[in-house]
Parts: C-alpha cells; sequence; structure tokens
C-alpha cells in the first residue's frame, strides 16, 4: 500500500498537481482579493480536466504531454498577471491578435515585470535540465502503458471535471466585470468560455441607434441658442494628442520646479478641462484618435483600429470635407502599429504622415522625436495654407512613451535625489520634455503665422501611471507629491486645453466629460452642426452633467457620473464608488451630502447600452470602398 501511494505521488499527474496548484495561487494572489479555497476550487477542475485527457489519450510518453499542458496553462497564467499588471483587467484571446506589437512595447513589457514573476516558468526551466542531464528523470518521464482500468477511471474523472467546470461557468456568463466572472469561474475556465463562446454584447436593433435615442439614453437636453456656436468658425484645426499626459502634471511642481510649465501657461490662453476622463480601449492611442475624432465608443474586444478600420466611419474630418477642409495626421512611427494604415482612412483623413516622412531624425523610442515631429509637421502645415488649403490636423506625440526611459541628452528636469531611478521620477522626466516639445510647437505655430488663425486642441491620450503596477516606494513619491493616495481619479484623468486666440475667453469648466465629448466641442465651436449624426459624447460647453461609460483600465459596466466613479462587483449592488471630492471609498448604495445617490442603477444600465449601441451603429455601417493608402513620404 505505502509503495503504491509513494508511486502515486512520484506521478505525473501529481506533480504536476502540484505544480500548477502554486502558479495559480501566485496568478491569483497578485490579481484577486485572495481567499484560501476560492483559487483550489474554480482552478483545480480545469487542471485535472486536462490531466484526465492526457491519462486516456496518451502512450508511454505521456509525460511530456503533462509538460505541454503546463508550459500552456504557465503562459496563460503569465499573460493574465502582466496583462492586468497595465490594463486591470484579465487578458482573452482577442489579444493574442496584437501579440506582433510587442516588439515596439517591449520596453514597457519587462518595466511592469518584477523579477518574481519569472518564478512561475522555474519549473519548467529545471525540468529541462533534468531532461537533459538526468537519467533518472528521464526514465521518470517514460511511464507504463496505462490499464483498463486506468482508463477508465481517466474517463470518468474528465466527465466529472468537465460537469464542475460546466457548473462554474454557465451561472456566472451574465457577471459583466470580467474580473469577477474570471475570479469566479477559474481563470482557465473563464479563458476557455470566451474562446469558445467569441463573447460579444448583445446588439440593439440598428434602427433603435438614433441621435434623439443616444440623447435620451444620456439624458440630454439641447439648448436652442448653444454658446459659443462657430465661435472658432472657418480657422485651420490642430488635434495635439499627448503621449501618456494626466491631468495631475497641471500645476503640479517639485520642489518649487514646474512639471509642465508650457501647459500651464497655455490653460490659461484658453479653455481648460480638468475633469477629462479617458476612454479608450486596447488599442490605446490609436483609440484615442478614433473616439476624439469620431465620439463613437471602443468595441468589446480588440482595438477599434483591427475592429473597425474597415468601416466608413462617420467622423469630424468627413463632416469638414464638406467645408473645403483637408484632413491630416502625423504620427512618428510606421503607420501598419496597431493598423493606423486602416484607421486614418476609416476615419476618413486625406493623407498621414509616418515615419517614412520622419526618417527617424532624432530617434526616441518609437520614431522621431517630438521636437522633430512638431518642426516638420508645422512646416507641412504651413505649406499647404500658403497653397490655400484649410487644414484639419492631428499630430500624435510619442517621446513620453512608457516605460519613460529618456535619453539622458533630452532630460532637463533637474529632480531631486529621492526621484532618481524610480518609475515616478522617469515618468515626470519623460513628460518635463514632453511639455518642452510642446514649447516647440507653440512657437513654430507662431512663426508660421498658423497660430492666430487656428483652433487648438491639446488632450491627453491616456494614462501613464497604471495604479496596479505601483510599488510601495513608487506609491508612496506619489502621495508626496498629490498631497493624497493616488487613485482612479488621478489615474483616468487626461486634460482638455481649446485655444482659439482672439476668438475664446480663457476659463476652467470643470464639467465631467470624456475623450468622446471633444469631437462635438470641437464641432460646436467650429459651427459643424450634429443634429442627424449619432455621437455618444456631447458638447462640454452647454451640457452641465454627463455619463461616462469606461470600458478598459476598469472592468465592463464601469462608468463616471459628476460625482464618482463606479466599478462594479458581480452586480450592481456590490460594486464600489470612489467620490470625485476624495471621499473614502463606499458601497453602492450611498449618498451625498445632499442625500442623494452617488450612483444609481439606471446610470449603471445606461451606461452598458451606450457600449451596446455604439457597437450596434458602428458594425452595421458601410465598409469602404475606393479609399486606398495615402501615405505622404
Amino acid at each position: 500500500m505505502k509503495q503504491r501511494v509513494r508511486e502515486a505521488l512520484r506521478s505525473p499527474f501529481a506533480v504536476f498537481t502540484l505544480l500548477l496548484t502554486v502558479k495559480f495561487y501566485l496568478t491569483s494572489s497578485v490579481i484577486f482579493d485572495g481567499s484560501v479555497w476560492k483559487p483550489l476550487v474554480t482552478s483545480l477542475p480545469s487542471v485535472w480536466a486536462a490531466f484526465a485527457l492526457i491519462e486516456l489519450l496518451a502512450d508511454r510518453r505521456k509525460t511530456l504531454a503533462y509538460a505541454m499542458v503546463n508550459l500552456i496553462f504557465t503562459c496563460v497564467y503569465f499573460a493574465v498577471i502582466m496583462y492586468y499588471k497595465y490594463f486591470g483587467i484579465i487578458v482573452t484571446y482577442h489579444a493574442f491578435s496584437q501579440i506582433g506589437q510587442v516588439k515596439e512595447v517591449k520596453g514597457s513589457v519587462f518595466q511592469l515585470m518584477h523579477p518574481y514573476f519569472l518564478l512561475i516558468f522555474a519549473d519548467l526551466v529545471v525540468m529541462a535540465l533534468l531532461a537533459a542531464r538526468h537519467r533518472g528523470f528521464r526514465r521518470w518521464a517514460v511511464r507504463p502503458r496505462p490499464s483498463r482500468l486506468q482508463r477508465a477511471s481517466a474517463a470518468v474523472l474528465l466527465v466529472v471535471m468537465l460537469g464542475v467546470c460546466a457548473l462554474q461557468i454557465a451561472p456566472n456568463r451574465d457577471i459583466v466585470n470580467e474580473l469577477a466572472r474570471a475570479e469566479r469561474m477559474g481563470i482557465i475556465n473563464y479563458e476557455v468560455d470566451v474562446m469558445l463562446t467569441s463573447r460579444q454584447e448583445a446588439l440593439f436593433e440598428p434602427s433603435v441607434i438614433t441621435p434623439a435615442i443616444v440623447r435620451e439614453v444620456k439624458k440630454l437636453i439641447p439648448k436652442p441658442a448653444p454658446e459659443l456656436w462657430r465661435a472658432a468658425e472657418g480657422r485651420h484645426i490642430v488635434y495635439v494628442q499627448l503621449e501618456a499626459l494626466q491631468t495631475m502634471l497641471l500645476d503640479l511642481e517639485v520642489d518649487g520646479v514646474e512639471v509642465t510649465p508650457v501647459l500651464n501657461r497655455l490653460k490659461e490662453e484658453g479653455i481648460y478641462f480638468p475633469r477629462l476622463f479617458q476612454q479608450v480601449g486596447a488599442g490605446n492611442t490609436s483609440d484615442a484618435e478614433y473616439v476624439a475624432n469620431t465620439s463613437l465608443l471602443t468595441p468589446p474586444a480588440g482595438a477599434a483600429s483591427e475592429t473597425y478600420g474597415h468601416k466608413a466611419l462617420p467622423s469630424l474630418p468627413r463632416l469638414l470635407h464638406g467645408r473645403g477642409y483637408t484632413a491630416v495626421t502625423f504620427h512618428t512611427n510606421d503607420v501598419g502599429f496597431w493598423k493606423r494604415n486602416e484607421l486614418y482612412p476609416a476615419i476618413g483623413f486625406d493623407r498621414y504622415y509616418d515615419q517614412r516622412f520622419f526618417r527617424d531624425e532624432d530617434f526616441v523610442h518609437f520614431g522621431s522625436s517630438d521636437e522633430v515631429l512638431y518642426r516638420k509637421s508645422v512646416a507641412e502645415l504651413k505649406r499647404m495654407a500658403d497653397e490655400g488649403a484649410r487644414i484639419y490636423a492631428n499630430l500624435i506625440s510619442m517621446s513620453a512613451h512608457h516605460p519613460f526611459n529618456l535619453p539622458e541628452h533630452k532630460d532637463t528636469f533637474d529632480l531631486p535625489e529621492r526621484y532618481r531611478g524610480t518609475f515616478v521620477g522617469d515618468y515626470l522626466r519623460s513628460q518635463h520634455y514632453a511639455d518642452k516639445a510642446l514649447g516647440v510647437f507653440v512657437d513654430e505655430m507662431k512663426a508660421a503665422g498658423l497660430w492666430e488663425n487656428s483652433l487648438i486642441v491639446i488632450y491627453g491620450d491616456h494614462m501613464g501611471v497604471p495604479v496596479y503596477s505601483l510599488t510601495r516606494d513608487d506609491r508612496s513619491l506619489l502621495k508626496e507629491l498629490l498631497g493624497r493616495t493616488y487613485g482612479y481619479y488621478d489615474m483616468l484623468r487626461v486634460p482638455l486645453l481649446i485655444i482659439a486666440p482672439g476668438a475664446l475667453e480663457p476659463r476652467t469648466v470643470e464639467t465631467v466629460g470624456g475623450q468622446s465629448d471633444i469631437m462635438p466641442t470641437v464641432a460646436n465651436l467650429a459651427g459643424v452642426r450634429l443634429d442627424g449624426s449619432v455621437v455618444f459624447g456631447q458638447d462640454l460647453l452647454n451640457h452641465d452633467s454627463n455619463l461616462l461609460p469606461i470600458r478598459y483600465y476598469l472592468p465592463t459596466g464601469s462608468f463616471v457620473n459628476d460625482r464618482a466613479i463606479f466599478v462594479p462587483g458581480e452586480r450592481f449592488e456590490d460594486g464600489t464608488v470612489y467620490p470625485l471630492d476624495g471621499g473614502k471609498t463606499v458601497g453602492a448604495d450611498a449618498a451625498g451630502p445632499d442625500g442623494a445617490p452617488l450612483v444609481t442603477e439606471d446610470e449603471y444600465r445606461r451606461a452598458l447600452d451606450l457600449f451596446r449601441m455604439s457597437h450596434t451603429y458602428v458594425s452595421q455601417l458601410p465598409e469602404r470602398t475606393g479609399e486606398g493608402e495615402r501615405r505622404s513620404s
């Protein structure tokens, strides 16, 4: 009997069960709040189902099959950890379609990787060495052929474990929050469910998606005489999208030195929106371009460029074409990155300028530096203006990209010693440089005679400091800088500045907004009517309240209203509320000082409906025809 027990404990089934148990506990400890028994209950059945299948089908070399399952599960767990550390959600197979982008962002990947995460691969290395050098291990790896009883037992175990997995999956499919759903199902069960069912949001009938219906869902009441209507009509319109810029940096000082002196000055010259929130998805920067130009929301899976790039998207560039505008966009990386070669014609840009145009001059991270971006872009805009063109332009900055390893010769920010070599310090250095480079843009626009005749829109694309990957020292430095604990409110806010010299009086607008609101706000200033257009944002100059659905960096079902950020649990009822005024975290039923609820279930339902409506609307749009590559080199 003892011999049989010892043999069972030495079997591949037992050994690999132990190894994978350690790994899914490690993964759970990083992502979930954690219970002792839940990871075992939710994860072990999927492991044993795979192992039972091996015992049922494999021959004497079944150990190799165990090793392959171990490798696959390990890679899934590792991918889940790494994706969560940046995005705050669970990776799915959809994200693996973006694997080609990894080489471009490998620096960001390495920065997020804590050394102990690599321990998840330690057993694979050890086993490979043993297989190469240890005869006893090789003899152990060759197993006797299973008997009929063993195969029968494996079949029973397979059926039972698949049944248990089904019981874990089926009751939890309606949980909207991906984190809560994965915790209840188990990570492997969750991944299999997403892959087999190709989870998509339930669509509305396309005929339902009208401008009036969207306004009704958002509870918008249009003003009969909008404020600042046509205030900047006829001007060139220039978007400047700033990489990883968060609102918390504006007016921030480190030992008396401003982090963003140029932006601090510019916000006194235009309209400043300090409570604007990002609404990007898996495409990050490219999604910000999509949302800001179209006022549509991101897709349920993947980047907008990959999901919607074949569509003819309604957009501000397309609306301005009828007014004689030429729409161009500038990005220093190769246009194939995030399939911008599909996105740009989909949005309606007439030409795009990418790496071929900038030629990697003064290379930083992904392409030419922000200084080169601004100098060469403004020179091209001047050429176009001199030829009589009315211009709509996008300039996409990149030098302050995660992981913020700015070249030394670009560093002009004399940080105190305690910030040097830290992630927070590197972020401050990069953004200080990006701000200085923005000053080049302003100077070049003025020298070219374009500044006074333009409507300038400056905004951040997405956060730079993920709350999920911060170390204790990072949190301490941020608390020192901000005077408060760094959280979602700081992470998700990106600034918006709108400047039209001589046309707009400087002021600060405290209305809560999102990137989907940029296009309607600019359209109002430019005198472009959106009455017949389906847009999911609103003019921030003419509406005082808002409802912003959030899909990435927070789980699906999250939203921002005028008073709080809401993150659902398994349902609305067990969700968490983060008041915008900095008050302590409370439950979904909490009320504000005035007795009114901070969030409501009606807002939760409407936020989900807005995502579904946007995806329905874009999915039924016609595909692009006759629009080829329009690159300028």
